[in-house]
């Protein structure tokens, strides 16, 4: 999917393709990632983001949907420049470059409104059936838990989406999954789920790029700077969360 944008400049060879910033990005991690009413048209945070740096860059905007799992490999096989809405991790930044976070995030636990049990702090999910998206920091949280001993049954899913789908039918008894999918889950109109708990915001989320690409990981940099400067992040983040995730 491509999105023309103003201010192209051809003297700018940062990408694979010249003129063109190419993105992976999970078309369905709403309200980061989603597609559209129409079912076509990428929307959400990091897609206006991405479409903002690529204007300031005078880029063209290219947008790969890529399945969670495989988008870090994606980098590395070349298949596009950046990877978007990739949590800040040491074992990560060993592999690939990332860009300044842009914005912060936490691990939280979400239930149904209605459940028969009480759930207000980790160690209470012992003997529950806890889902989270696969090879996310939710997943990483979960695996700690197990480590330090704590029982409980987990479940790995591809999609969030369907995270919530079987809570809703009470296949499961609480999700993993950070504070902004939650925010976006438990603020819709006459939400069956709610958060019950919520940990501090020390998650980092940026852009990565592959290894040793440093000139476009500075433009980049220098970009979200811009984008701070003047505002245009603040404003996509009200438009967007409906509050200042900064």
């Amino acid at each position: 999917m491509l999105c023309a944008c103003s201010k192209p400049n051809n003297e700018l060879r940062l990408t694979i393709t010249k003129g063109i910033l190419s993105a992976g990005v999970e078309i369905g991690y709403p309200p980061m990632e989603y597609y559209d009413n129409d079912g076509i048209t990428p929307a959400g945070f990091d897609i206006e983001l991405t479409k903002a740096l690529a204007e300031k860059l005078g880029l063209q905007i290219k947008f790969i949907d890529t399945a969670w799992e495989g988008i870090l490999a994606g980098l590395d096989a070349g298949r596009y420049d950046i990877a978007l809405n990739i949590t800040i991790l040491p074992g990560r930044q060993e592999n690939y470059n990332f860009t300044k976070s842009y914005i912060e995030s936490s691990i939280t636990i979400i239930a149904l409104k209605n459940r028969a049990f009480k759930i207000e702090k980790p160690e209470h999910i012992a003997d529950k059936r806890a889902a989270y998206q696969g090879n996310t920091t939710a997943q990483y949280f979960a695996e700690k838990l197990l480590a330090q001993g704590l029982e409980f049954s987990s479940f790995s899913y591809d999609k969030i989406k369907n995270c919530f789908d079987d809570l809703s039918l009470k296949r499961l008894d609480l999700i993993i999954v950070d504070n902004i999918a939650a925010y976006e889950y438990t603020g819709r109109e006459n939400s069956i789920f709610e958060i019950v708990w919520q940990g501090p915001s020390d998650e980092h989320i940026g852009i990565a790029l592959k290894k040793g690409n440093d000139a476009l990981t500075m433009a980049l940099n220098e970009a979200l700077d811009e984008l701070f400067e003047d505002g245009a992040i603040q404003e996509i983040s009200m438009r967007i969360f409906n509050r200042n995730m900064y």
